[in-house]
């Protein structure tokens, strides 16, 4: 079993914004962060996540929870599967209260990942190639680039190490035939691929013997997903944070001599186009993306492929297409630094290139082939917003040297897909919620507040109060309510007169109740009216009274 302080000392690492970020792609909103639930299907977003509170919510569905919850449901993983899931992603060692336990999952890459980089400098081929293609040694270091050797070489050292060959499988080191167990990086000077926390999760290999394959990647693991990782991410994060600005490439060679170059901030997709996958990655710290892809067929392709993708999720920057042959590493190795600047400065917008690129794929010369253009681009035009497709009509219409009009995009019926509530809020509703807020964000005023309220007072929240005073705050009642930013807490220094007017009311209507009660006997009767009518006489004179049933 895993030792319950490793749990709780893992716990104080995860950050809910980092560990959903990772599954579904978040967007600011206010103090809190929304998505479509991935949880249940739905157009309009309706998941929050606060990071304030380390919480989640979903106003459609009703899930709620902490970064652990989120993993076992999205996963479907039990409780122990979900920490030892999360404590692979933050490179967290769990202690655990049996001994024998197994060797974690990175501990293998990690060693195997030594041993590449050490066998690289006694391989003259190797470090041949890497010196061609202009890398220093100190970005060999950096990127802990390695080289792999012969199929029985890897697996004798396994075996030498006590690793379990089952384990070396499915974590993507080996493979297994019908008759046979081999090496999946044979002869290849092999790139670490990592993790966001820059854990271990597999590898990436380029042949320098011919091999009919140039580059592999390990399979897909439970630890490795292509579609979800950028390779060298854990070394540019800083740099893109802190310029608001992700170069994205098709290799890792490239990414390696554009951080040699002091492009610190750029990243490579895994041997895959970019995809869905990808984006709540490239979105954290909310950049501007910058694609810089060779001018081949395939990297062309690849390019409109990804500004189709990310325009669409209405995210900005422009892409660089590198003609003659030449790639960005290319680039930094001839010492063109001042000219990679310039285009990666400059790169032409997402939109511009996609409609241009729409365009040119047909000869404007044939009317048929025109009005196939026109369809092709305004289907792209589709995805954008409302807004940027009116802007664009004006620059498509320019592209087929048509008029405007011609250009005909049916507007998305506006908020079409927003629930409404069924029932509006009333004013003592608002002020309830916001009395139950208050006591959530303001500590050690519950105290305070009890002394003069008593949950029976309230018209509809009673059951949200009384899990508040008890700090029962991860209830999806109250979860709710925090991340409801249309709930305002109070002002602690507003709360006396909020609570002034409030009580003054509630025992005013509790003398009507009394004056007009038949059933009451004409002593009892005056008593009470008696009792309230003082009440609220020291109320309206500004005197907070004690709470008497």
């Amino acid at each position: 079993m895993i030792a319950q302080d490793s749990i709780e000392a893992l716990k104080t690492r995860l950050d809910i914004i980092d560990v959903v970020g990772n599954y579904v792609e978040l967007k600011k909103a206010g103090a809190n962060f929304k998505a479509p639930c991935p949880f249940h299907d739905e157009k309009s977003p309706s998941f929050v996540v606060s990071p304030a509170k380390q919480i989640y919510h979903c106003f459609g569905c009703g899930v709620t929870g902490d970064p652990i919850r989120f993993v076992m449901e999205y996963e479907k993983l039990n409780y122990p599967e979900a920490i030892e899931k999360l404590a692979q992603y933050y490179n967290f060692s769990l202690q655990y209260t049996q001994s024998g336990q197994k060797k974690t999952d990175t501990r293998l890459l990690e060693k195997v990942n030594d041993w590449y980089k050490g066998l690289l400098d006694s391989n003259p081929a190797a470090m041949s190639y890497l010196k061609e293609r202009g890398i220093f040694e100190s970005s060999i270091e950096k990127f802990g680039i390695g080289y792999a050797p012969s199929s029985q070489q890897t697996i004798t050292y396994l075996k030498s190490h006590m690793f379990d060959i089952k384990e070396g499988i499915e974590l993507g080191v080996l493979g297994q035939g019908e008759n046979n167990i081999f090496a999946r990086f044979i002869e290849r000077i092999t790139f670490p691929i990592q993790a966001a926390n820059g854990s271990m999760v597999g590898f990436g290999g380029r042949t320098i013997t011919g091999h009919q394959a140039k580059y592999v990647n390990s399979p897909q693991t439970k630890i490795f997903n292509k579609s979800k990782l950028l390779y060298a991410y854990n070394h540019a994060k800083e740099s893109i944070y802190k310029s608001k600005e992700i170069i994205v490439t098709e290799g890792y060679l490239d990414v390696v001599m554009l951080h040699q170059a002091g492009f610190n901030n750029a990243v490579a997709t895994l041997g895959t186009a970019l995809t869905s996958e990808h984006l709540p990655l490239i979105r954290k710290g909310e950049p501007r993306i910058i694609m810089a892809y060779d001018g081949d067929n395939a990297g062309l392709n690849a390019a409109i492929k990804a500004s189709k993708l990310v325009s669409a999720a209405g995210m900005d920057g422009g892409v660089v297409i590198f003609g003659e042959g030449l790639d960005p590493a290319d680039m930094v190795k001839n010492g063109q630094l001042e000219e990679l600047n310039r285009l990666l400065r400059h790169p032409k917008p997402f939109i511009e290139f996609v409609l241009e690129q729409s365009v040119h794929a047909f000869d404007m010369n044939n009317p048929k082939a025109k009005e196939e253009a026109l369809h092709t681009a305004i289907a792209y035009l589709k995805t954008l917003s409302p807004l940027l497709q009116e802007e664009y009509k004006p620059y498509l219409a320019a592209l087929l040297n048509v008029n405007k009009s011609v250009i005909r995009l049916q507007k998305a019926p506006v908020n079409q897909s927003i629930p409404q509530p069924s029932t509006p809020l009333t004013r003592e509703d608002v002020w309830e919620l916001s009395l139950i807020k208050t006591i959530i964000e303001i500590p050690g005023i519950t105290e305070n507040i009890l002394d003069y309220l008593d949950p029976s007072q309230l018209l509809s929240h009673q059951e949200e109060f009384s899990l508040a005073i008890n700090n029962q705050y991860e209830h999806p009642l109250l979860v709710k309510i925090i991340l409801n930013e249309s709930i305002k807490a109070f002002k602690e220094e507003d709360l006396k007169n909020e609570l002034l007017t409030f009580l003054s009311n509630y025992y005013n209507i509790k003398r009507k109740q009394v004056l007009s009660d038949i059933t009451l006997a004409g002593d009892k009767r005056m008593f009470l009216n008696r009792k309230y009518s003082e009440k609220v006489n020291k109320l309206r004179r500004g005197e907070l009274v004690p709470f008497q049933d």
